[in-house]
């Protein structure tokens, strides 16, 4: 099994001082290395039942989209506003210092159908609970939210609520 954390480079003061982030290219990078973190990411729900992939902007759209191509589901992207070409329903949440808002297309999941979320880092939890209440909204049930990364000390996966997670790194 490889150690997928040697293929995360830390940037310190990235995008701004005090910040540490987390570059997810070095995997992108490494074939092998990529291939195994979507083996991973989807294991646990190959024989799940899942029908959408939903994945959220932008790095999780690759995540996303390997992982919708290994589990044959549809992808439904969700984006910053005015991003998407059709009929959006969209959904603002409380950042640290102001809003942000996400959108989905309006027809992107059908009621019943079973969503995983993908998205490449779980940080504090709010993009990603904004995007589970947009696909709650649209009649998706979700299965999961699934990230490549978490940063545990941010405790986002309390602020996505009552929806399991699934993280392959986590940093304490």
């Amino acid at each position: 099994m490889i150690d997928l954390t040697r293929y995360i480079r830390d940037v310190p003061d990235f995008p701004k001082p005090g910040i540490v982030f987390k570059d997810i290219t070095p995997l992108l990078a490494d074939h092998q290395a990529l291939r195994e973190t979507i083996a991973r990411l989807v294991d646990p729900f190959r024989h799940k039942g899942v029908e959408v992939v939903a994945a959220v902007e932008s790095r999780g759209f690759i995540f996303g989209a390997l992982a919708a191509g290994e589990l044959q589901a549809a992808l439904v992207p969700i984006r910053k506003p005015g991003k998407l070409p059709y009929r959006t329903v969209s959904q603002s949440y409380e950042l640290e210092y102001g809003t942000d808002t996400i959108e989905v297309h309006e027809d992107a999941v059908r009621r019943g159908q079973r969503v995983l979320m993908v998205d490449d880092v779980l940080a504090t939890g709010g993009t990603m609970a904004a995007a589970c209440r947009l696909v709650r909204r649209l009649g998706g049930d979700i299965l999961a939210a699934a990230f490549v990364i978490e940063l545990a000390f941010l405790s986002g996966r309390e602020r996505i609520g009552d929806c399991t997670v699934h993280s392959l790194i986590q940093v304490k």
